[in-house]
This record gives C-alpha cells, sequence and structure tokens, in this order.
C-alpha cells in the first residue's frame, strides 16, 4: 500500500500496535459549526453511539420518532466500530416521543430546538481520541505523530471513501461518463458513486504532489486555499507564497474536479488536465452529475489541532482535531505505515 499512496513519514519506522479491537479504541466528537438556538421547528439530539454506523441509526431513530427517514438531519457520517457523539436534528413534533425512546446503542444526552434542519457538513470538524495496543516503537510513533503536527497531514480521501469491494470510483466515472451502472443506484448511492470518483482523482494528484516533495510547497499556477476564511486565490509568485504556506496562512489545493472548480494555471493546469486525460473522461463530463459533482478544491494538507500524544503501559493514546472531510484513520497509516 506505501508505494501506491506515499506517506509524509515515509523514513520513519512502523510503530507497530492494534488498533479498533474494541469500540473504545476509536471515539470520536463532533465540534459543531454552531448550537441550536432554543427556539424553532427542529429538534436537535447530541447522540452517542456504539456500534452502529450513522445511517443505520438514522433509519431506527426515524421509526421509533415516527417521521420520515428524510426529515432527519445529520452534518457528518461516522464509522460503526466506534464511539461517537454527534448532532442530529428531527422534525420537533418528535419531542413529545423522547422520554420513550430506546435504542440499542444509542442515547440522547440531551436536546433543544432550533429554526433549521441540520445539513450535511455542518460542522467546523472532529475531535478524535485514538488508542493503539501493544505498540513496538514509542520513539517511530512520536516522531511521525511531531512532524504531522508541524507539517500537517496529507490529506487523502480514506479507504471507506471508495466502499468495501474498492468499487465506488469506477462506478462514480460510469455516472459521469453518462454510462449504465450493473444495478440503478438510490441517489445515497449515486452521491457515493460520484464522490468516489473525484476522490480518486484528487488522491492521485495528492501522490504526485508527496512524490514531488511538494505537497506543501506553493507552485506557480497553484490554488491556494486560506485558512482563516477557506478563500482560494491562484499562486503568481511562489517566492512571496512560500513563508505564507510555511506558516500555515494558506495551502496548496487540489482539485476536485466539476464546472465550478477554482482553475488553476500554468504547469499546474496542464498536470490537471493529464489526470483528467488518464480516466477519459473531460471537466464538461463533471455536469452529468449534476449538483453533486459542482467540483471545489480541497487542501493537500491539514493541520492537527490539539495534538497531544501519551504512553499508557504498552498502548499509545492519541487526542487531536480534524477540520470536516478529513480522515483520522490517515494519522494511524502514518504511525503504523500500514503493515
Amino acid at each position: 500500500m506505501s508505494a501506491e499512496r506515499p506517506r509524509l513519514t515515509e523514513d520513519v519506522p512502523g510503530c507497530g500496535g492494534a488498533f479498533k479491537l474494541v469500540p473504545e479504541d476509536f471515539e470520536v466528537e463532533e465540534l459543531p459549526a454552531y448550537l441550536p438556538s432554543g427556539e424553532g421547528e427542529h429538534l436537535y439530539l447530541w447522540v452517542e453511539k456504539r456500534g452502529r454506523d450513522t445511517r443505520e441509526m438514522v433509519r431506527a431513530l426515524a421509526v421509533a420518532l415516527g417521521v420520515d427517514e428524510g426529515d432527519v438531519g445529520v452534518a457528518g457520517m461516522k464509522d460503526r466500530q466506534a464511539i461517537t457523539r454527534q448532532f442530529l436534528s428531527v422534525p420537533a413534533r418528535a419531542e413529545a416521543r423522547l422520554p420513550e425512546l430506546r435504542l440499542e446503542g444509542v442515547s440522547v444526552l440531551w436536546s433543544r430546538r432550533h429554526g433549521n434542519k441540520l445539513r450535511t457538513g455542518h460542522l467546523r470538524g472532529n475531535r478524535f481520541r485514538l488508542r493503539l495496543r501493544g505498540v513496538k516503537d514509542v520513539g517511530a510513533a512520536r516522531e511521525s505523530f511531531t512532524r504531522l503536527g508541524a507539517r500537517g497531514m496529507p490529506n487523502y480521501f480514506g479507504e471507506q471513501r471508495f466502499g468495501r469491494e474498492g468499487d465506488n470510483a469506477d462506478l462514480g466515472r460510469l455516472l459521469v461518463l453518462g454510462q449504465r451502472l450493473p444495478r440503478r443506484p438510490d441517489r445515497f448511492q449515486r452521491k457515493l458513486y460520484l464522490s468516489a470518483f473525484q476522490s480518486r482523482l484528487f488522491n492521485r494528484a495528492l501522490v504526485d504532489r508527496l512524490r514531488a516533495g511538494t505537497f506543501d510547497t506553493p507552485l506557480l499556477g497553484d490554488v491556494l486555499r486560506r485558512e482563516d476564511s477557506g478563500g482560494l486565490f491562484v499562486c503568481e509568485a511562489p517566492e512571496v507564497d512560500g513563508p505564507r504556506v510555511a506558516a500555515f496562512e494558506v495551502s496548496p489545493a487540489g482539485p476536485l474536479f466539476g464546472p465550478k472548480m477554482s482553475a488553476a494555471a500554468h504547469a499546474v493546469a496542464e498536470v490537471e488536465a493529464k489526470l483528467l486525460a488518464e480516466e477519459g473522461v473531460t471537466l464538461d463530463d463533471f455536469r452529468r452529475g449534476g449538483d453533486e459533482t459542482q467540483g471545489g478544491r480541497r487542501p493537500y494538507r491539514v493541520r492537527l489541532g490539539s495534538p497531544s500524544l501519551e504512553v499508557e503501559g504498552e498502548d499509545l493514546v492519541l487526542t487531536f482535531e480534524l477540520p470536516k472531510g478529513s480522515y483520522a484513520t490517515e494519522v494511524l497509516h502514518e504511525l503504523l505505515k500500514d503493515g
């Protein structure tokens, strides 16, 4: 795997250890973009779940509260094999049923009304607490974790993005090309497949930057993303923008192809065009995806917020924060080296 997906800490040995032996080894808590106001036609539920994925929980919650599944709002999808705390929203009329709510592996910690339904992406990020058991080389783990804290984590889309069979991106490519799939996808699957294809192209672009040693270096024609506002601009003077990248004020941002994606320039634009050509698609093909493939930019690296590494016997406990859409498992890949 390492040859396919290079790591920032490639020269540091893997630390060894086991992960996710029990759900408690992976704890994640959403960092909301806002808190419910206390008034409105929607009810926000702060829930803790164990051993259930978010989509399964939404279905069960809808049945238990007597609402349509489509009326349940979530900001982000969370793993099954984990302890997770996150917001959901339901129509306020379900409030009367809350005292009798009993769902295996799900607890409602508190609830409060708000004016709008919770939508995908309505979160600032996630806070993680991960336990690695039986670590063999604490020094290697500390070196890799320290380097990620200093330079940022390569912002790969994780394997879970591509499905258990690993074919989500291939199916998304067929949709982009207007070809028929072996089985008609529902709305959720269609979105998943299209997003997976965009994600594969982004990962390929990031692989190239890591191999070239430029994932945190601005190139002439790069699209740079401001860390504070998310605003984008094209790099026309790498010598000027270089210190800003080093200070984590801005970061190079890779392609999420679509008609509304901010265009790169110069050699960077040529490299991105080559990526599309190698997949046999054009930028215009992404219009077939409609709202699901409008396109955008994703930073090649993300900063670890409040990183901490503690040794507990033979175990390591890692805590850190990541912005929404970034994968904590990529931190583990850097430490374990996929072995």
